[in-house]
């Protein structure tokens, strides 16, 4: 395992909220980052790319002291995906293993709450969701036989941020924080 390679894109994003706080380049920094910590699948721990049964799961591998941006794993066995729901942050998915299906939403209460777009996302390819350009999605595992992991960066601690689902029973917006299914970030402390 090559957990230098985690810890060179960890600098990078380090330099790069210093830097600047402005989004689209922040948004197009990052993704470049992104985009080469999952050429290469030889950094991730197995304990934070293990699937489960009964739900996707989001593994914090870590957060930043000051909360401006947090990397999580999400793994996805076949046929798992997320509720409907929104980010509040800015934020970029990368795929690592497999492949994932996005279906994008309107802002609720502006539209009904109809996919608007859908795309496939494939190894090393890269999404970004933010307030500003489209923040409601849900994301499954576009994989039928085996898991998918993606990574995810955000512009807070994604798992103790307010957010919002779609409730498709009530037809209303619930809150909702995530959380993570690890008690404590892969990388507590730099």
């Amino acid at each position: 395992m090559n957990s230098q390679r985690f810890s060179q894109f960890l600098d990078t994003m380090d330099a790069l909220i210093t830097r600047t706080a402005h989004e689209p380049t922040v948004l197009d920094d990052a993704e470049a980052a992104l985009k080469s910590l999952i050429a290469v699948d030889d950094w991730l721990p197995a304990e934070y790319a293990k699937p489960v049964a009964e739900r996707y799961q989001t593994y914090s591998l870590y957060v930043d002291p000051q909360a401006r941006y947090s990397v999580s794993s999400f793994v996805w066995a076949p046929g798992q995906g997320t509720p409907i729901h929104n980010h509040t942050v800015w934020g970029l998915v990368g795929v690592l293993r497999g492949a994932e299906r996005c279906e994008e939403f309107p802002l609720p209460g502006v539209a009904e709450m109809r996919c608007i777009h859908a795309h496939h996302l494939a190894y090393g390819e890269v999404d970004r969701v933010s307030p500003s350009i489209g923040d409601w999605h849900k994301v499954s595992n576009a994989m039928a036989d085996l898991p998918s992991i993606s990574i995810h960066v955000y512009g807070a601690d994604i798992g103790s941020v307010q957010r919002s689902f779609w409730d498709p029973v009530t037809q209303h917006i619930q809150p909702m924080i995530s959380g993570y299914a690890n008690a404590t970030p892969w990388i507590a402390a730099r």
